[in-house]
């Protein structure tokens, strides 16, 4: 592949991870609500205000995404396909979404794997304003105090990304680890040294990313761009290893376990690592 250069001066700290505790939720996405605010409106109703969800056959009157898309030649390294719309309703099948704030509002940031009334399939980035909730739907998921993910600008990549910043004391020890790895970094290796150096282990992984290919164990995408989902493992010592989906920019998804030493991050990628799992 072509090597990957972003437009701006890299930071020196190839990570960003912060001590949390994450509280287990089990929250309603109520009927009608665009996805963002029925995330938002989810968490508020457990007292929580940052976390992360496991999404698991969402019904959906409208949802709209993006896909990996070739870099526009402003200096980004990749960017967004035009917006797809899922015709008639929908499901999201699997997914995982980060709560955090951008502009000072809620915001949500989504990959998942979802069809339309077809059967159809495609992968990608939900588009959270756009999509609309078509049923109460209970999810579980995360509910986080000590760290929270805040949208700002990056310097490196020139994206706006979610980065893990402090907030108030959790009332009890930290159990968690809220992590954003930088480019280049391999994603199994970074999240097994963060898991080995700051949280006891076994340690569970949620979350969601993009990395320069995806190589599994079996097979690879070899779209230069993709972004994936995180599935299931663990991080650190002699854990499980890490499963993902993923979507490359020709709409072209898979899944499987992830390779180590060979999936190095493309622009970001966001991570909960949860203690004690």
């Amino acid at each position: 592949m072509t090597p990957i250069v972003h437009p701006g001066p890299a930071h020196s700290a190839r990570h960003v991870a912060l001590p949390c505790h994450a509280r287990r939720v089990s929250i309603t996405l109520r009927e009608g609500l665009r996805f963002g605010e029925a995330v938002a409106q989810g968490f508020a109703e457990q007292g929580a205000k940052a976390g992360y969800l496991r999404l698991c056959n969402i019904p959906m009157k409208r949802l709209c995404f993006v896909m990996p898309a070739p870099a526009p030649g402003d200096g980004h390294v990749a960017w967004y396909s035009d917006t797809h719309e899922a015709p008639g309703a929908a499901v999201i099948e699997t997914g995982g979404t980060h709560l955090g704030l951008r502009d000072g509002a809620p915001f949500t940031h989504t990959h998942g794997l979802w069809h339309g009334p077809d059967g159809t399939r495609h992968a990608g980035h939900l588009l959270p304003d756009s999509s609309v909730i078509a049923g109460d739907t209970q999810v579980e998921g995360w509910a986080l105090t000590g760290a929270h993910l805040v949208a700002r600008p990056d310097p490196e990549t020139q994206f706006t990304l979610f980065t893990p910043e402090p907030t108030e004391a959790p009332d009890t020890p930290p159990n968690a680890l809220l992590c954003m790895l930088r480019p280049h970094e391999d994603i199994t290796r970074a999240l097994d040294m963060l898991a080995d150096t700051h949280v006891s282990t076994p340690v569970k992984v949620e979350g969601i990313g993009s990395l320069i290919g995806t190589h599994f164990e079996t097979s690879a995408i070899s779209s230069y761009a993709t972004e994936v989902l995180l599935t299931g493992g663990q991080a650190g010592g002699n854990a499980d290893p890490l499963e993902a989906l993923s979507v490359g920019i020709d709409g072209g998804y898979g899944w499987g376990v992830l390779r180590k030493g060979e999936n190095p991050v493309l622009v970001t990628a966001e991570v909960l690592l949860i203690g004690g799992s």
